[in-house]
C-alpha cells in the first residue's frame, strides 16, 4: 500500500510547508489538492491562496478539488504524490450536509485513501484545543473534524503534528489509541 502521510496542527504552525517538504521529496510526480472554495471578494482569502501557490514548485501540478475529494483519490494515479491541503477547509465546503450524508461522504473518503494507487500527504487542521462553540454548525464542524482526523490517523503510515514551526513525529513519540491493546 502506499504511503499516507498525515499532518495536524493549529493555524500558521507550518503544516502546508512540511507538506510541502516532504512532497519535494517524494520520487513521484506531485499534485497539489487545493480543496479552498474560491471567493474572488474576499481579498484576505486570495491572498492566502496566491502564498501557498507561489511557494510550490513550478514543475507541480495542481487541481482544485472543494467536493470530490474521494473521486480525486480513486482516479489517482500510481506515479502521483498527491498533496491535499486540507482536509478541514474540505469539511468545511461540505458542513450544511445532514449527518447521515456527511457520514456517507466521510466514508467514501476513508476507503478511497486506503484503496488509492497514489502516495498521500494529507494536510489537516487541529480545532478542538479551545472553547467549545457556542454554536451548532461551529460544533457539528469541530466534532467531524476531530473525528475524521482520528480516523485517518489511525490508517496513516506516518503523521506529524506540526506546533510553533516545530514538528513532531507522533508515532515514534507515541501510541494510536485506536490501536492500544485491551
Amino acid at each position: 500500500m502506499p504511503p499516507l502521510t498525515l499532518i495536524t496542527g493549529p493555524s500558521r504552525s507550518g503544516k502546508s510547508e512540511w507538506a510541502e517538504h516532504l512532497a519535494e521529496r517524494s520520487p513521484r510526480d506531485v499534485l497539489y489538492i487545493a480543496t479552498a472554495q474560491m471567493d474572488p471578494t474576499d481579498a484576505e482569502w486570495q491572498a492566502r491562496i496566491l502564498k501557498h501557490q507561489q511557494r510550490r514548485p513550478a514543475h507541480w501540478r495542481s487541481r482544485h478539488v472543494p467536493h470530490e475529494l474521494a473521486i480525486a483519490l480513486q482516479t489517482a494515479a500510481a506515479k502521483d504524490c498527491l498533496l491535499i491541503d486540507s482536509l478541514g477547509t474540505w469539511l468545511a465546503n461540505a458542513i450544511d450536509q445532514t449527518d447521515d450524508a456527511w457520514q456517507i461522504q466521510a466514508t467514501a473518503l476513508l476507503d478511497s485513501l486506503q484503496q488509492t494507487t497514489a502516495e498521500v500527504i494529507l494536510v489537516t487542521e487541529e480545532v478542538g484545543w479551545g472553547v467549545v462553540p457556542a454554536y451548532p454548525l461551529g460544533r457539528a464542524f469541530r466534532d467531524r473534524l476531530g473525528r475524521l482526523t482520528r480516523q485517518v490517523g489511525a490508517i496513516a503510515d506516518a503523521a506529524y503534528l506540526v506546533t510553533a514551526g516545530y514538528v513532531l513525529d507522533l508515532q515514534h513519540l507515541g501510541q494510536h489509541i485506536d490501536r492500544l491493546e485491551n
